[in-house]
């Protein structure tokens, strides 16, 4: 069941866009307002998962394909290696499902500390073939300088198109990797502050931290690499 059900449609590199679904609910003038994401929606599912509904598998991976395929790209830089990624994440969510907890947290906090779990053996696995040692052993460094200003915008939004898409991920590429989880799970994943907090199991503080210096730093190097096209 599980193996028919991971074979996911990933999206175009170009196409990724900041997992918002669940996030919003559509007013009936048209307009959007903030409901909760889709908690009761992810409870079901799970619950059909654990009853041996092979339907409710499927709809599962169907509806957090994009999210965990933006993960792992985002981390990897690479599209084969994402989709090889994304379908362990989910081979993982079906072996510990029953290990989920809906009052411990959303499915999808859960889900994401999966996935970087996940990358982190990856990185493991593969660290003498990388420039960048494992996320979990890099440290924040206290003798980085300041940057001066926070950019405030978010980064899929300074440039659109798949040449965008591919300029921000070298960007991404090029930040350490304890920035550019907190850039990625914040403002690429959408995930709150107090879930990024409860993934990376650090302090909110920190998290807020790690983000501005990561904002900061990604919109020196998207300048930079503007100025050099």
């Amino acid at each position: 069941m599980a193996t028919a059900a991971m074979t996911a449609t990933f999206p175009a590199t170009g196409a990724i866009q900041p997992a918002t679904a669940g996030r919003r609910g559509l007013m009936a003038g048209g307009g959007w307002m903030p409901v909760p994401r889709a908690l009761d929606q992810d409870n079901i599912l799970v619950q059909r998962c654990l009853s041996g509904d092979a339907t409710g598998w499927e709809d599962l991976v169907r509806v957090h394909t994009r999210r965990v395929y933006g993960l792992c790209y985002r981390f990897t830089g690479s599209e084969a290696e994402a989709q090889d990624l994304t379908q362990e994440v989910f081979l993982r969510v079906f072996r510990t499902l029953g290990s989920y907890r809906a009052a411990e947290g959303s499915f999808v906090t859960w889900l994401t500390r999966l996935g970087r779990n996940l990358l982190i053996d990856h990185y493991r696995r593969t660290k003498l073939d990388r420039a960048t040692e494992p996320i979990e052993d890099q440290l924040p460094s206290l003798e980085q300088k300041e940057y001066a200003g926070q950019a405030s915008v978010q980064p899929d939004r300074v440039l659109a198109g798949r040449e965008a898409s591919e300029v921000l991920q070298a960007a991404l590429g090029k930040l350490s990797p304890e920035l550019r989880e907190a850039v990625v799970l914040r403002d690429l994943q959408e995930l709150e502050y107090r879930e990024i907090a409860d993934v990376l199991k650090i302090p909110e503080g920190t998290v807020k931290s790690r983000l501005n210096r990561g904002r900061a730093e990604l919109a020196r190097l998207l300048r930079r690499q503007r100025a050099a096209l």
